[in-house]
């Protein structure tokens, strides 16, 4: 027996993962960094901790002996660039996409290459400041020119975790696809302005996320991949196994509903909506729309405690109530005030918890308030693509209130709904495995769970 060896790398928790040829998870190890402040004093990821953990855990997996490693891959979250000299020593902190983008170069970046709107539907990008990575590049150009003079690489943080162990840099299509305002879709090439700039000097050779280099590492023979952007790795084992059409809705701090089957161009009205283009492994479209959910409904159930004397944790013993449900429904709102989600309908000027008998109460109507949103996010994403499936994963697949209204609403699709601790990791063993998965490959790997349309009054 070998094994494929998977770091995945979130903004919170960096995850190892040890999978068997049947894509069994067999180890594990979680570890998790105080941030570090970068050269402007902004928060950020502690670079040189991430890369020492890596190659002290993995020494240790292949010294050990227990398990012999075939292949390595690497999934990581998006938007973040490792700028590298000549000699691949990282020149800059690992800037936070969060870090504000400076209002005068970005101005000078639209005065140059068009305004945000048209530059938005090009490059299929909302405009998201330094969550557009490719703006990081032009920033670092012009606000730090010093030390954008002796970048050779600038690698997308997958494909410099992939770099440590080969050496080799590479770009990939999911990085590069996922609104960093570097690719022109209509084209299929990097956009007019990353050849003006001379940004293209810098970016290495484009390849699929399927690709993996054999190599010698520490006495051992193994494949090692490229790296993935980790939206993109947790659709990949659904694209697998279903080849018709349908709609991914992932969940968590972010709501990410995943069309991979889209054929139609972005609107002015999804680039203002926070929708977008990502690329697949093999440089396809993937329409997604996303949705600031999770991060806002911990936000309300932590004040909904405190307001109610509950102990946070309280709504996971909460199932749906059609009373209860019916009586909120027919409540003219809003009640809640998002914090964190820019709504189109105007805002009540505070959230009125004061309106419900109970926790109940108001854990329903905000579940009803949320999916407002939530539906509209989903079918900005469906758009006219002829689905048949939803499949519902992440943190809310086992909300009981969140299914069944979605459900509700979407009664014309099939619904399933699955669970599973891995992931991004198993789409990121699997992007550089030739090994083939059948139909029930899910149902074994996801404890995914089939329901049946639900009929709520409203």
């Amino acid at each position: 027996m070998q094994y494929t060896a998977v770091f995945d790398i979130g903004k919170t928790n960096k995850k190892f993962f040890l999978f068997d040829e049947s894509y069994h998870e067999v180890y594990r190890a979680y570890s998790t960094f105080e941030e570090v402040t970068d050269d402007d004093g902004f928060p950020a990821d502690n670079l040189p901790a991430i890369r020492k953990w890596l190659k002290d855990l993995f020494r240790q997996i292949l010294d050990n002996g227990e398990y012999p490693v075939k292949a390595i891959n690497f999934s990581t979250y998006g938007a973040s660039f490792v700028h590298v000299d000549a000699a691949g020593r990282p020149l800059t902190p690992l800037y936070n996409y969060t870090k504000p983008y400076p209002e005068d170069i970005l101005r000078s970046f639209h005065q140059k290459y068009g305004d945000p709107i048209r530059f938005a539907r090009e490059t299929a990008s909302p405009p998201l400041g330094m969550l557009n990575s490719g703006l990081q590049l032009y920033w670092l150009k012009y606000a730090k020119p010093g030390i954008f003079e002796q970048v050779r690489w600038s690698m997308h943080f997958p494909q410099y975790l992939s770099f440590l162990f080969t050496g080799v840099p590479v770009s990939d299509y999911t990085s590069i696809g996922c609104h960093t305002g570097l690719w022109n879709f209509e084209k299929g090439d990097y956009h007019d302005w990353v050849y003006a700039e001379g940004i293209d000097r810098i970016l290495p050779p484009i390849v699929p996320a399927t690709t993996s280099i054999n190599m010698d590492y520490a006495g051992k023979r193994m494949r090692v991949g490229v790296g993935i952007h980790d939206s993109s790795s947790a659709l990949l084992p659904y694209l697998r196994v279903d080849k018709k059409p349908f709609l991914l809705i992932s969940t968590g701090t972010w709501s990410i509903s995943l069309n991979p089957f889209s054929e139609e161009a972005l609107s002015t009205e999804d680039l203002q909506n926070d929708c977008l283009n990502f690329l697949r492994v093999d440089g396809g479209p993937v329409k997604a729309a996303r949705l600031f959910l999770g991060n806002e409904y911990s936000l309300q159930l932590h004040e909904m405690c405190r307001h109610f004397d509950k102990e946070y944790g309280y709504h996971r013993t909460i199932r749906f109530d059609a009373g209860i449900h019916d009586r909120m429904a027919g409540l003219p709102g809003p009640f809640f005030r998002f914090e964190s989600i820019d709504l189109p309908r105007k805002q009540p000027e505070r959230t009125r918890l004061e309106a419900f008998s109970g926790f109940e109460e108001a854990y329903h109507r905000l579940m009803l308030e949320l999916m407002e949103l939530q539906l509209s996010s989903a079918k900005r994403a469906i758009g006219q693509t002829p689905i048949s499936k939803i499949y519902i994963d992440g943190g809310f697949a086992d909300n009981d209130i969140y299914v069944k209204l979605l459900l509700n609403h979407f009664r014309q699709y099939k619904f399933r709904t699955t669970q599973t601790p891995l992931g991004s990791a198993l789409g990121a063993a699997m992007v550089i495995s030739d090994k083939k998965v059948s139909r029930d490959f899910l149902k074994k790997h996801y404890c995914m769970k089939k329901h049946a349309p639900q009929m709520l009054n409203e």
